[in-house]
Parts: structure tokens; C-alpha cells; sequence
């Protein structure tokens, strides 16, 4: 069993030794635990959270692993020159951290990583049919480069079960995140209720065998968290990190820590990873950094993301970038949980919906990527205010898809009109008068759109052009999967939130996850990844798992690299 509370002590009473600290407790850190592990090494592994997962708990659980082995065994013919095209061609050069060195490193290491988690007991299921971000772009993928964790039964966790960090939403059920958009239309389609009726069979199965069933996020660092359990990998938690500790020469040697409420110094000799998230919950710097509006209560990450390991790195003079960024999501603030972010990846694509401005005014392709959505809002906040926009829709959409949380044909919770979270009106010009915006430009913007929805082009922004879009559209509905009228009454509308995912500003780090200083020398010592580093991709995501796939691939790379430095033989791989 994991030693919670029994670290190996060099001397004293207050300090520590471990070949490596891993600092956060996400995919990151977890995989990073375990690959040092196995390459001979001793980790530690500290959070400050009282549960373990960080953002990665409340995530989807997709990663974006070009070339893996999952998708080969299916018949899916990827390459690394490919990946390497897509990469190049969508995020093209930002500075170092998108460095070409970089972006080679992460497609040729990223599918080695997932299977050494699978030789070690990981589950893996591979996404078929998740569309990349840019389908048309050349070296995109058909069918996508997605994968997930497997069901996994929390129970395994044992005593480690109330440790691990669990969002409500989603609810518990033997899922698969690409069968999330079905299931939110299966009023629709035979091929959509049978998608609800599988995984309602198979999460009853789970149930009546006496197991708990996890998916997503969820899964993921459950079955990561289980590995570190089996290879006897210490994890402390609530234990946050108070400094970097250094050397006469610079080099980072460990670091000052909080546990059970006293200091103890950490001396990690063969390095220190930062892998703590971002700082989506920090109002100082998402003030000085991200544009305006943006509030923390927009945030789907946990509390506890505030920054705090890529400010002990700035403090060593390590370079930043892409601070202003962030996994942009449009969102709405669900009243069912408490008026917390819900993000709306499937809603925005569905007929009969528009995305409109104070103006009224469509301005953005709705059915795109959920980070370029947010970059469109922003973009159009600058000469109209769009942050937050509004998302209208009919009775037909009503009767067909869920909103949020509010399910089809569902009677409209009483909170939901009262709180305002939810505009109802007869007729568009009621509802514009509702929602406080220009009701002429609204109904002229639906006019426009219904002849769009009869012809099945989008004139204007090209929604339903590509497959991406389409994914998460309604083959029932015409010409057009992602276009349909809005013309029947009663009409609503719901506020969309610039929400995000997690901030991808942070460290600069190069290809073996080395934190860069503002003069471009190596801090000897210190790595970072996940959040907590300048994202390979840029401002842009290439699929879903674009966040995941860097952030367990860089840990990964993060204890090879630990353990080439301290002499120990490279595995063959």
C-alpha cells in the first residue's frame, strides 16, 4: 500500500529525500510517478487538494494520440509525418514551446507513453468517429486521433475511493465520451436510442455485479491513482507547495512544502516536476493576463487551480507564454449545479439554434471547435458585446435535444426562469425584449437563417461545412444536419459564459519538458507540464485530447529524462 504519511528521512525532523518530486496529482503527475518509477527511481508525489485528479478529474478523459495502437488495431492507417503535418499546419510557430523539436517529441512519444500504461494494467478505449478540430486541413485524420480510459470500477480504489476527486456532473454510468451527444438527442434517431439503451444495459450490469462504474475524467485518474497504489508510490496529500529550493549554482534541488501543517524541505536530487494545473482560479492573474470580461466562476476547473507552481517557477526567472490563452469553452451557468459552468460542446451544434450578439447578430459559426467559439466571442466583444452572447432556440429544438442540462420535452424548472438563467417568450420580439437585446436585429438575423436552414448553407460562417461540425448534428433534419428554422413558438434563450477548461499559459519548457529561463538557459532541476506549461498547441486544439495527450506525454518525457541525467539505462524501446 501507498505510505501516506512515510517519506524516507535524509535528516532531521523536517526534511525529506526522494529522487523526484512531482508537484500536482493530474495525468501528469500520476503518469510521471509511474514511469520514474519504473525506470528505477523513487518519486513523491505531493497535492494540495484533499482529493487527487486535479483538472483532469473534471475532464472529458480524451487524449490525442497521433499514431497509436488502439487505432492501428482497428484499421485506421495514421502516421507520424501526418500528425507532424496537421501539428504544423494549425499551430504553426508561436516560439519555443511549439518549437518544430518539440511537436516531433510529443508525436513520437505520446503513443509509446499510453502503451507503457497499458503493459502496466491501464485500459484503454479507442474514440473511432471523434472528428479532429480541423478536418480539412491537411494531415487531419478521418475519424480522429482520439482516445479514452476504459470503464473502470471505482471500487478497486478501496479505501482510496473517498480520495479521489468526483465531480456530479456527469452522473456515473459505463459510458464512453463520444457516446455523450447521442445520448442528449435520442429523441431523434433509432440509432440514438440505442446508443441510451447500451449504456444504460451495460452500466446495470456493472451495478447489479456489485461494481462502480467510471468514465471520462473520472476514469482516467482512477485508473492511474490504482497503478500508483499497486508500484507502492507515495502520494501525499494536502501538502502544497511553499518554494523551490536551489542550489548555490541555480539548479533546482527540491522543494519547501506544507504537510500536516508544518514545512518540511523535499531534497529531490534527480529533479522536480511542476505538473499543479494552471491558474483558472486565480483573479490577479486571469485580470492581468486573459481579456475582459473573465471571472473565475467561469472556470470547469477545480478550486484548487490557482497557479501556484507556475508562479514558484517565474520566481526562478523561468519564461512564460500564451498567458492570455486559455481551453476556451462556451459555457452556461447551470442552475442545477449550483449556477457552475456546464460547457456546451453538443447544444451549440444542433439545428434550430443561433448564437447571437447585444445586436441581435450572428457572429461565429456555432457548430465549430469549442476553443475557436470563445475566440470568435471575444474577437466580436470588441466592437459589440457578445461576453457573454446568447444562444436562442425553438419549440422544434425543445421537443428534439437537451439544453444544458434541461432535457428534451422536459417541463422548464421554475428556478430556471427565475434566476434568469432561461429567456421565454411567444415570439422573438418578446423574447429580445426579455434577453435586452435589439429585437429588429434578432428576427431579422432569423430570417436570414431559416433561408440558410431551406437551402443547407450557411452563406454567412459555413456552418455543417465540415465534419466536425456535422458530428454533432441531426442527419434528420434536411439538407443540412447543423441547420434548421427557428419559427415555432415558444422561444428561449440561454446566456453563453467565455468559459474555459483550464488556462494554457505557463512555463516554457522544451522537448524534455526542461523549464526555460527569460535568457534561454535550462533551470537545471526543474521540468513543468500539463497546465502548468506553455501549451505545445498554441492558441489552437487539434482534436479532442488536445489538453490531455501533451500533459501525460510531457510527464512521461519528464522522468525519461530524469533518469538519463542520473545515469540509469535507457529502456529499449
Amino acid at each position: 500500500m501507498i505510505r501516506l504519511n512515510r517519506p524516507t528521512r535524509l535528516w532531521g525532523k523536517s526534511t525529506f529525500i526522494s529522487d523526484v518530486l512531482i508537484v500536482g496529482s493530474g495525468v501528469t503527475g500520476l503518469t510521471a510517478a509511474l514511469r520514474a518509477k519504473y525506470l528505477g527511481l523513487k518519486p513523491l508525489v505531493i497535492e494540495k487538494a484533499s482529493k487527487i485528479g486535479g483538472a483532469s478529474a473534471y475532464s472529458g478523459g480524451c487524449l490525442w494520440i497521433p499514431n497509436n495502437h488502439l487505432h492501428r488495431a482497428a484499421g485506421i492507417q495514421d502516421n507520424t509525418d501526418e500528425a507532424l503535418r496537421y501539428l504544423d499546419n494549425i499551430i504553426q510557430d508561436r516560439g519555443p514551446f511549439t518549437s518544430p523539436t518539440r511537436r516531433k517529441a510529443y508525436v513520437e512519444t505520446a503513443p509509446k507513453a499510453i502503451k507503457f500504461l497499458e503493459d502496466l494494467g491501464f485500459k484503454w478505449h479507442a474514440s473511432l468517429g471523434y472528428e479532429e478540430y480541423y478536418p480539412d486541413v491537411p494531415g487531419s485524420l478521418s475519424g480522429g486521433r482520439t482516445i479514452e480510459g476504459d470503464t473502470f470500477d471505482l471500487k478497486k480504489l478501496g479505501s482510496w475511493l473517498q480520495h479521489l476527486l468526483r465531480d456530479e456532473y456527469p452522473p456515473a454510468m459505463a459510458m464512453y465520451a463520444q457516446e455523450t451527444g447521442p445520448l442528449l438527442a435520442f429523441m431523434t434517431s433509432s440509432e440514438n436510442r440505442k446508443v441510451l439503451l447500451r449504456v444504460i444495459l451495460k452500466t446495470l450490469k456493472w451495478k447489479l455485479l456489485g461494481r462502480e462504474p467510471s468514465n471520462m475524467g473520472r476514469s482516467l485518474i482512477a485508473q492511474l491513482l490504482h497503478l500508483n497504489i499497486q508500484h507502492d508510490i507515495p502520494i501525499w496529500r494536502e501538502s502544497p507547495l511553499v518554494n523551490l529550493r536551489t542550489s548555490t549554482s541555480g539548479a533546482v534541488t527540491g522543494a519547501t512544502i506544507k504537510h500536516h501543517n508544518s514545512e518540511i524541505d523535499i531534497h529531490a536530487p534527480r529533479g522536480t516536476l511542476l505538473a499543479a494545473g494552471g491558474f483558472a482560479h486565480n483573479a490577479a492573474l486571469r485580470s492581468q493576463h486573459h481579456p475582459s470580461p473573465t471571472k473565475t466562476t467561469w472556470t470547469s476547473t477545480p478550486a484548487s487551480d490557482t497557479g501556484d507552481a507556475i508562479l514558484a517557477g517565474m520566481s526562478l526567472g523561468a519564461s512564460t507564454a500564451l498567458m492570455s490563452s486559455a481551453w476556451w469553452t462556451p459555457a452556461v451557468l447551470e442552475p442545477t449545479l449550483n449556477h457552475k459552468p456546464l460547457v456546451l460542446i453538443y447544444d451549440r451544434s444542433r439545428p434550430h439554434s443561433i448564437i447571437v450578439d447585444a445586436s441581435g447578430s450572428r457572429f461565429m459559426n456555432e457548430s465549430q471547435s469549442y476553443v475557436d467559439a470563445v475566440h470568435a466571442m471575444y474577437a466580436r466583444h470588441k466592437s459589440v458585446p457578445a461576453a457573454p452572447a446568447w444562444m436562442v432556440v425553438d419549440a422544434q429544438y425543445r421537443r428534439k435535444y437537451a439544453l444544458g442540462l434541461l432535457m428534451a420535452r422536459t417541463k422548464v424548472p421554475k428556478n430556471y426562469t427565475d434566476s434568469g438563467y432561461l429567456v421565454e417568450a411567444d415570439n422573438l420580439a418578446e423574447l429580445a425584449g426579455k434577453m435586452g437585446i435589439d429585437a429588429i436585429g434578432l428576427q431579422s438575423t432569423v430570417s436570414r437563417f431559416n433561408s440558410f436552414a431551406h437551402t443547407g448553407v450557411d452563406e454567412d460562417f459555413g456552418r455543417g461545412g465540415n465534419a466536425y461540425d456535422r458530428m454533432f448534428g441531426d442527419p434528420g433534419v434536411g439538407l443540412n444536419p447543423n441547420l434548421g428554422t427557428i419559427e415555432q413558438g415558444p422561444f428561449y434563450a440561454v446566456r453563453i459564459y467565455p468559459g474555459d477548461l483550464g488556462t494554457k499559459g505557463g512555463l516554457v519548457t522544451n522537448e524534455h519538458a526542461q523549464v526555460i529561463k527569460k535568457d534561454g538557459s535550462i533551470i537545471e532541476g526543474l521540468y513543468a507540464a500539463g497546465n502548468t506549461s506553455a501549451s505545445i498547441m498554441g492558441s489552437t486544439y487539434p482534436g479532442a485530447g488536445g489538453t490531455l495527450g501533451p500533459a501525460l506525454t510531457f510527464g512521461y518525457r519528464a522522468a525519461d529524462h530524469m533518469a538519463l541525467s542520473a545515469g540509469l539505462p535507457e529502456e529499449d524501446e
